[in-house]
């Protein structure tokens, strides 16, 4: 037995279990690595700063006496609640989609990249990218800033007397529901760089798409105040707004990127099938339910217009899917399932911009139009050496185009097919030219820096032919299965 005055024996420290009530806070400290760096421990300081700062914020939100609440305000306020999570819950769709069509090695990334586009859209929009879009001019009809919370960045959640009393949205519910089609604008450039981006790469351009591009173009039509709006341009729920912008953004993320291995085989394109037509169909029947949120929503009351606007919602997804059928029917010699996806989801891009001022066999011919121009659309991109693996830039950037110029056509007050000259029209072909001008050159330089900054956008050769579940998440889908390279 060693002397209890050996100095080589060293004091045992307390366990966490042994200790008293007194002791355990100090044990615990010293057991977290880096909690005794001066570093830390300023950021720790932090910490109640922020919460009193935020706890001040959140009591003056409520401070308002409000009268009691009419029908009206409550309905509103609980349609458009109902609206967002619909939107929210297109997300389920777009994974669906894009998983299927695509191959199972990358199922788990394709999953994983539409989960978090959500959590990082919502975060950054609430940050600044409401303030920009919604806030007071800084730039007149170009910039904008600030929607009333600290230092202008996020918003003030505040309920008046006067929102009760006229019906109006409540600022939480409104941004809930920008902040659904914020997200929407992220998700459709997943699909376009699908199965060769490095994950982290997607996240930090998701971010600055969400935060600063997206918001800013936005501004120009939906604040009352942007230069696009003043002008006349109209696009109701966004055909050029989420879809175009993202399906720009997402175009020019392919091309950097280049196109997946065995794509292109001596210029030609290769089929590279989905592994589950299934889930494929699935996603688009839920991106379906969720329009019903998206467009009709977009009317932000519940009055006769919402009814109206869900069946001319209907009629342009009909006709796309129909259209899309067909055309691959006769092109092919058979039906397509995933052309008969895509046309559904053109359609319904399609209607998005004039769905509240559309008769309703305009609405069916808008729908049937992007369906017949999705399937062309999907041949020049190939033609094009474009690698766009689920059609994404087909269904949202060409079926966005198509929708805006569209309102100039068959728009019933406005349209030059029902007399009212090229007016109209030429305002939607302006709009649609700033937004795909705008996008491009956003997104080249975010893609350009990002890949200047971290030694490239995509992944490895090998780590791309084993896929990228195993190389970037270290996990399959289908483990139980045998997994098919290629």
């Amino acid at each position: 037995m060693a002397p209890a005055n050996n100095p080589a024996v060293r004091q045992r420290r307390p366990r966490l279990r042994d200790a008293s009530l007194l002791e355990a806070p100090s044990i615990l400290a010293s057991q977290i690595r880096g909690i005794q760096h001066p570093r830390t421990l300023t950021w720790l300081a932090c910490i109640p700063v922020a919460l009193f700062g935020l706890g001040l914020f959140n009591l003056s939100a409520h401070a308002a006496q409000l009268p009691e609440l009419t029908p009206g305000f409550l309905i509103n306020n609980l349609w458009l609640l109902i609206a967002s999570i619909l939107v929210i819950f297109m997300n389920a769709g777009f994974a669906m989609v894009e998983a299927g069509l695509c191959r199972q090695k990358n199922a788990v990334n394709i999953l994983a990249k539409n989960l978090i586009v959500f959590a990082l859209a919502a975060s950054a929009y609430w940050i600044i990218g409401y303030s920009l879009m919604y806030g007071e001019p800084v730039l007149k009809g170009w910039l904008f800033f600030g929607k009333g919370g600290p230092l202008g960045l996020f918003f003030d959640p505040a309920v008046t007397a006067e929102m009760v009393k006229q019906g109006a949205l409540v600022p939480s519910v409104d941004f809930l529901f920008q902040v659904a089609f914020a997200g929407t604008a992220a998700t459709i450039v997943s699909g376009l760089v699908a199965e060769r981006i490095k994950f982290g790469e997607f996240v930090v351009f998701s971010l600055v798409l969400v935060g600063f591009v997206y918001p800013i173009a936005g501004s120009w039509k939906w604040n009352a105040n942007g230069w696009l709006n003043q002008l006349g341009f109209i696009d109701f729920a966004g055909s050029t707004l989420v879809h175009s912008v993202g399906a720009w953004a997402g175009i020019v993320g392919a091309i950097i990127l280049g196109p997946r291995i065995g794509k292109f085989v001596e210029g030609k394109a290769q089929a590279i099938p989905g592994h589950n037509l299934a889930i494929a169909t699935l996603g688009c029947l839920i991106l379906w339910i969720g329009w019903y949120g998206f467009n009709p929503g977009s009317v932000l009351a519940m009055n006769e217009t919402v009814p109206y606007v869900a069946v001319t919602t209907t009629l342009g997804a009909a006709g796309g899917g129909i259209a899309a059928t067909i055309c691959s029917q006769i092109i092919s010699g058979k039906p397509d399932l995933s052309m008969t996806i895509n046309g559904i989801l053109a359609g319904l891009v399609g209607i998005t911009a004039g769905c509240d001022a559309y008769s309703m066999p305009a609405a069916w011919v808008v729908g049937f139009v992007g369906g017949l121009l999705v399937v062309f659309s999907v041949a020049i991109i190939d033609r094009l050496g474009i690698d766009d693996p689920v059609g994404a830039w087909s269904v949202h950037g060409t079926g966005g185009i198509w929708g805006t110029l569209a309102v100039g056509l068959f728009n019933q007050e406005k349209g030059l097919l029902l007399g009212n000259g090229f007016g109209q029209l030429g305002i939607q072909l302006i709009g649609a030219l700033a937004y795909g001008l705008f996008a491009v050159a956003a997104a080249w330089l975010t893609w350009g820096l990002l890949s200047a900054f971290s030694g490239g956008l995509r992944v490895s050769e090998p780590e791309e032919l084993e896929g990228l579940d195993i190389g970037e998440h270290g996990m399959e889908a289908y483990p139980d299965f045998n997994t098919v390279s290629g």
